[in-house]
């Protein structure tokens, strides 16, 4: 048995691709992976962690720390609920929309409250090692523009090299990208780019749990 957390950040609500994008890998995934018996949902448009400051950091402190104030307390809370919720789910599936250059502010405030020094990660004498491994991310990419065909695009976009520099930091070495670029670049090039992302979301959603990064570039 799996559990799956599927992850909605764009502001666009029913005229997001990338909502579109994630619902439909969710449906595939589950008709594929049977053994996927809980589907958890979390709308960071909606449900949206504040950015992180001196309260909110506070979830940085040893274990039972006195003297926290009611504000670090419910902020601690917060995080604590979406670093269980992380680390508890096999599979992510994760709605990532470019916006600016970047991800949105509401992906990278719940990121920010994962990324915690001995849940998710740790240092060491050579270096950080993540801790969250063995998980399987599957990230829904939507981009006006065209950025996946030329250097100067790749080196315009801190969306999906983002994303996975930073699950790999987690640990995660499965993560997985269905595309959907070009969507503002007419109705031909949007239409060519959905039926793109479908043959991907199929690739992507008949692969099994953390395969090797050589079979899903295969």
């Amino acid at each position: 048995m799996s559990k799956l957390l599927h992850i909605d950040s764009s502001i666009l609500g029913g005229n997001s691709v990338s909502r579109q994008l994630t619902a439909q890998i969710v449906a595939a995934w589950r008709a594929s992976h049977p053994a996927t018996t809980e589907v958890s949902y979390l709308d960071l448009a909606v449900d949206t962690p504040s950015h992180l400051s001196a309260e909110s950091l506070s979830f940085s402190l040893p274990a039972g720390a006195a003297g926290l104030n009611a504000t670090q307390k419910r902020e601690n809370a917060i995080s604590e609920a979406l670093v269980a919720q992380f680390l508890a789910s096999d599979v992510l599936v994760i709605g990532a929309p470019l916006y600016n250059f970047a991800i949105p502010s509401q992906l990278k405030a719940w990121i920010d409250r994962i990324a915690q020094v001995g849940r998710t990660f740790t240092y060491t004498d050579k270096g950080p090692v993540g801790l969250a491994g063995g998980k399987t991310v599957i990230i829904a990419s939507a981009r006006g523009g065209v950025y996946s065909t030329s250097d100067a695009g790749n080196a315009m976009e801190h969306q999906e090299s983002y994303l996975k520099t930073v699950f790999g930091f987690f640990g995660v070495t499965d993560v997985r990208f269905v595309r959907a670029e070009g969507l503002a670049m007419g109705e031909e090039v949007k239409a060519a780019a959905l039926a793109a992302a479908q043959v991907d979301i199929t690739i992507q959603t008949q692969i099994a749990a953390n395969q090797p990064q050589s079979v899903l570039a295969a």
